[in-house]
């Protein structure tokens, strides 16, 4: 298994390199985010000491837990990913150096008022529902202005950029739509705000059409990891 997961990582790292080539791009524009869904520590240990450093987590619990696990570790950077409760924010805003799923300001107001005063501030990402799916998180584009105008004052946090989920089953001209679009958010808003990097977009299926459209971070799990577990302990 471990030589296998470092294989993919090989693979993976030349997908991106391949994309950036065609795209005119340095590799170096491109963050890998290794999302290990549902997958064990051990896993995350593999693509550690084969040189990966940034990894996601969607589930709070199973991040705690690996994190635990892999506390001798120091140098890695955690991301969480997922949907986030209020509930849950308190260990977020402790435990990660970066959430990419923020689309409500209670959420934010909470993060920033949790992370303690001596840490960095948390590196956050506005989730935007660029194909408008009801069953999908996010703000709407239009809301964006606003939205990042009232996140920018929060004490603790750093506007990083925009995180994106588009529709599954759209089209191939769907897709770049809605990269397109992704595209241009991102750029009126890092006009705006200079701590604005990152457009996280693009996974296993697509990152080539991510960057492409001018991804500078993809999140890939199945790729690497494998097929997700079905089954996982309820939060």
């Amino acid at each position: 298994m471990m030589n296998s997961i470092v294989d993919r990582l090989k693979e993976v790292r030349s997908s991106i390199e391949s994309a950036c080539l065609q795209s005119n791009r340095s590799s170096e524009s491109v963050q890998l985010l290794a999302v290990s869904k549902t997958k064990p520590a051990s896993d995350i240990r593999s693509l550690y000491h084969a040189g990966q450093q940034q990894f996601g987590e969607n589930y709070l619990q199973e991040a705690l837990t690996k994190q635990q696990q892999l506390l001798d570790l120091t140098d890695i950077v955690w991301h969480f990913i997922g949907p986030i409760q209020s509930n849950k924010t308190r260990d977020i805003a402790s435990h990660f150096a970066w959430v990419h799923s923020i689309d409500r300001l209670k959420i934010a107001r909470r993060l920033s008022q949790q992370r303690a005063q001596d840490a960095p501030p948390l590196n956050v990402l506005i989730q935007i529902n660029i194909d408008d799916e009801s069953t999908k998180a996010g703000i709407q584009p239009e809301q964006l202005v606003e939205f990042a105008g009232e996140m920018a004052q929060l004490p603790n946090l750093k506007l990083r950029g925009l995180m994106t989920l588009p529709a599954a089953e759209a089209s191939a001209q769907q897709q770049q739509q809605s990269f397109a679009t992704m595209q241009r958010l991102y750029s009126e808003l890092a006009s705006q705000y200079p701590t604005v990097d990152t457009l996280s977009m693009g996974m296993s299926n697509d990152l080539e059409s991510a960057i492409k459209a001018g991804s500078t971070m993809v999140r890939i799990g199945t790729a690497l990891f494998g097929a997700r577990d079905q089954t996982r302990s309820n939060e």
